[in-house]
């Protein structure tokens, strides 16, 4: 069934439609304008569903726009659920459990499979995997230097942003550097369904199951290899972890391939153009950064996520009748948790429009809004961060950045291009 003969809504609609693709063209400042207006409001606001690539028979999702809200519906498992979906898109369950694994299960399951991957980086694994990405940070600013100062075309977002993230995951689990670019395209495009540089209206299903295919089979590749030959790195430790009796099987590891390419791979990518063109705009704060680097690059990296944020939106599922904000939220019922606004909520941020790598305290919901799903690869990015702007903000000569060319998209807030030159 399609989105023109779903059942008929329980909830009117809310004049403002945050379900239509353009509004999703709009910029992020304007979006929030009208975000601002549904936080501003009492209770919930109910709203269309999503334009959709998969037959659905979906009527609707209530939308989670005030910093407190979607806080507690994070944390509240007991009420809200992941494993009917966290796409706020209509999607089969079993495809979204393929493309995010265990983020799309409740406990006790998503417990056990979150305690296989923690259990895999060991103290002895983290301190590799900084060296790498210290040594990667490196050679991206090296290259980037170079080819500005042989008067080269650099796109910012593809020539420094995606690399580091790609390189660390591809490091963590020892995929090789040819088989790099391929996995990246696979992962990018998973977030990116929704924009036609990637497919057509038409192509977007199968576009997206062979990408997704693309990366469960690596994973699957990968796994194999390690069982019969161990190396020193990550996928080495995932298929020899072990909780209650269980491992991960190739599937399952297949699908953490997935989660990990993707939702470790465009996040901090996105945060790192963001942030780097807020800080050029501002380049007092970056003053003020060099001056303490080290003492003052965790507060940055919060604000960078937090004025990135780079996933605008995760949905979940009443699992009980309840009541939220003063709204009554049927059992069965999405929630659409929209941390774009969250993130700009003036009821908890002073002066939320605005870039201040000062900011403290910053509660931002950029790695979600905590409880069990709170992002398990919070501190790997936060490492990414603090070793790339290292690089940049103290070897980069001046440099100009042209205007960014944004993705269109409800989920990733992505910058697809951006060129830089030297000022």
């Amino acid at each position: 069934m399609t989105a023109t003969d779903a059942p008929p809504s329980p909830h009117p609609y809310h004049r403002l439609d945050i379900s239509a693709q353009d509004f999703w063209d709009r910029d992020f400042r304007s979006r929030d304008d009208a975000f601002a207006e549904l936080r501003a409001e009492e209770g919930l606001s109910w709203h269309r569903p999503v334009d959709a690539i998969f037959p659905h028979e979906e009527t609707g999702y209530w939308a989670l726009t005030r910093h407190a809200d979607i806080k507690f519906a994070s944390q509240r498992n007991d009420l809200f659920g992941s494993s009917f979906g966290i796409s706020v898109d209509p999607m089969p369950a079993e495809i979204q459990r393929g493309i995010s694994f265990f983020l799309s299960m409740d406990p006790p399951d998503h417990t056990r499979y979150r305690r296989l991957i923690s259990m895999s980086f060991t103290p002895r694994q983290v301190r590799r995997i900084e060296d790498q990405i210290k040594n990667n940070s490196r050679e991206i600013v090296d290259q980037l230097i170079e080819d500005l100062r042989a008067g080269k075309q650099v796109d910012f977002a593809a020539d420094v942003s995606t690399k580091l993230p790609m390189r660390t995951i591809s490091d963590m689990i020892g995929i090789e550097p040819e088989d790099r670019e391929k996995v990246a395209y696979a992962a990018e495009c998973l977030f990116s369904t929704t924009d036609a540089d990637y497919a057509s209206l038409e192509e977007r299903a199968i576009h997206t199951m062979t990408q997704l295919g693309i990366l469960t089979q690596a994973g699957k590749d990968l796994a194999v290899l390690r069982r019969a030959e161990k190396r020193e790195d990550l996928m080495s430790n995932i298929v020899e972890a072990e909780v209650d009796g269980h491992r991960l099987t190739d599937d399952e590891i297949g699908a953490f391939m997935v989660l990990l390419g993707s939702a470790g791979n465009d996040t901090t990518k996105q945060t790192t153009s963001h942030a780097f063109r807020a800080l050029l705009d501002s380049p007092e704060q970056i003053a003020w950064l060099l001056d303490d680097f080290d003492n003052r690059i965790d507060g940055a990296v919060d604000e960078f996520v937090r004025w990135a944020t780079p996933v605008l939106s995760f949905a979940r599922h009443a699992l009980v009748d309840t009541e939220l904000s003063g709204t009554s939220i049927a059992a069965g019922e999405k929630v659409g948790l929209f941390y774009c606004s969250a993130n700009r909520d003036q009821t908890v941020f002073d002066r939320p429009y605005e870039f201040d790598i000062t900011r403290s305290p910053n509660p931002h919901l950029g790695f979600g809004g905590g409880g069990a799903h709170f992002c398990l690869g919070s501190q790997l990015a936060k490492m990414q961060l603090r070793h790339l702007f290292y690089e940049l903000l103290t070897r980069v000569p001046a440099v100009e950045l042209g205007e960014p060319e944004y993705l269109h998209s409800n989920f990733v807030h992505g910058i697809k291009r951006m060129p830089i030159t030297l000022a």
